[in-house]
């Protein structure tokens, strides 16, 4: 009987509709991947200006983190900035190819070239692709006069470079004869043109006017040549690896003329390359002395923590580049190069290395101008000048050589 009213109590059981299960809770759906914008980088990754290539890709890289860090939005959606750098190896020819590789790469915006004369040819192709340009270091003024809507500097052109070099030397050093020697590229020829042109227009007498190549390091024949004409000053249009071994082989033949040069000498590698030789060579750079710069202590500071390496020269302009595409960007609340180009030409800010607003060519407006001087084995600074203004500091006595 009991195991009767146990089945039937079960059977009951089974016929009781059980209480219905809440509905599973929707999940949220996943938060949008962020947009990935790509970055282009060109300049010299390796040969023997590369030390100045790897100084502005890290200020470029050092950019795009401190943003990536930061968060971006553009339009709803969140950004990924990416940094595409690609080696022109210092040489025109190379330069237009990988201007090509970044197009085709889909880059948005291109930081470079380091040369003028990398700069040149390949700002035609960012031009037809509709690739907004800023270069960093190229001064040659050609680069901006061509034209093109996509091409921007943030450092002053050799216009105002070499006649504030040229001007500095007539007043300061009092140089009655000049050897002036040109490295044959748009740079170093450029910067020698008109660091002549000036120094001829006040007074001094050109006796020597001699060019090699970014690539030698002999220049024992012209120097030679230029001994016997007996300059009281030398003035070399271009980079350190040829200015080091020139200064060395200067002191070497006796010769007791000033050396000075423009932005591609002033550089730790220029000192460590020419020894005792380079004291109380000179030097132009475009920008304020980096210690100056409003941004400049703390850009110092997190890229020697960064990258455990001082600053060579444009690392500081590299930044400032891609915080001024960024910002035209957000104006335009786009990353379409179509529609945030033209806010470039609008540009209005305040970066690591001061005020930035272009003219309607694409230059720096008001760019400074600071000469240097080698001594004790550094870089000091002598005066800054502001195109068109007075000196911004009180000259010192260049060191004697």
């Amino acid at each position: 009987m009991g195991l009767f009213l146990v089945a039937a109590l079960l059977m009951q059981g089974c016929g009781k509709e059980e209480p219905p299960k809440p509905a599973p809770k929707a999940e949220a759906p996943p938060p949008a991947p962020p947009t990935v914008v790509k970055i282009g980088l060109g300049a010299p990754i390796t040969g023997p200006q590369a030390h100045i290539g790897i100084d502005i890709r890290n200020g470029t890289q050092l950019a795009v983190d401190d943003i990536n860090a930061a968060g971006l939005t553009i339009d709803g959606k969140k950004i990924t900035l990416e940094l595409v750098a690609e080696d022109d190896e210092a040489n025109p020819t190379k330069a237009t190819t990988v201007a090509q590789k970044l197009v085709d790469s889909k880059v948005v915006a291109v930081v470079g070239h380091f040369n003028s004369g990398a700069s040149i040819p390949a700002s035609k192709i960012y031009s037809d692709a509709g690739i907004p340009q800023i270069s960093p270091s190229s001064t040659n003024p050609k680069y901006t006069q061509q034209g093109f809507k996509t091409t921007f500097r943030v450092v002053a052109n050799d216009d105002q470079q070499g006649p504030v070099g040229a001007k500095f030397a007539l007043g300061k050093l009092k140089p009655k004869t000049i050897a002036v020697i040109d490295d044959s590229t748009a740079y170093g020829q450029g910067l020698a043109d008109t660091f002549e042109a000036t120094a001829k227009a006040g007074g001094a007498k050109i006796v020597a006017r001699e060019h090699t190549t970014d690539r030698d390091t002999d220049f024992k024949a012209i120097l030679t040549k230029i001994k016997g004409r007996k300059p009281d000053l030398v003035f070399f249009g271009g980079i350190d690896p040829q200015a080091g071994p020139m200064a060395k082989q200067m002191a070497e033949l006796g010769i007791k003329a000033k050396f000075m040069g423009g932005d591609g000498i002033q550089t730790p590698n220029f000192i460590k390359l020419a020894g005792n030789a380079g004291e109380g060579t000179m030097a132009s750079m475009p920008g304020l002395p980096k210690d100056q710069m409003p941004g400049g202590a703390k850009f110092l500071e997190k890229f020697k923590a960064r990258f455990n390496a001082e600053v060579q020269l444009f690392a500081p302009m590299g930044y400032d580049a891609v915080f001024v595409f960024v910002e035209a960007m957000k104006r335009a609340n786009s990353t379409d190069p179509a529609r945030f180009l033209p806010e470039i030409g609008k540009t209005d800010y305040q970066g690591v290395i001061g005020p930035i607003a272009f003219d309607d060519k694409g230059d720096l407006k008001n760019g400074p101008i600071t000469i240097y001087v080698v001594k004790d084995g550094k870089w000091d600074t002598l005066e800054v000048v502001t195109p068109g203004g007075p000196p911004a500091a009180v000259p010192a006595e260049p060191a004697k050589k």
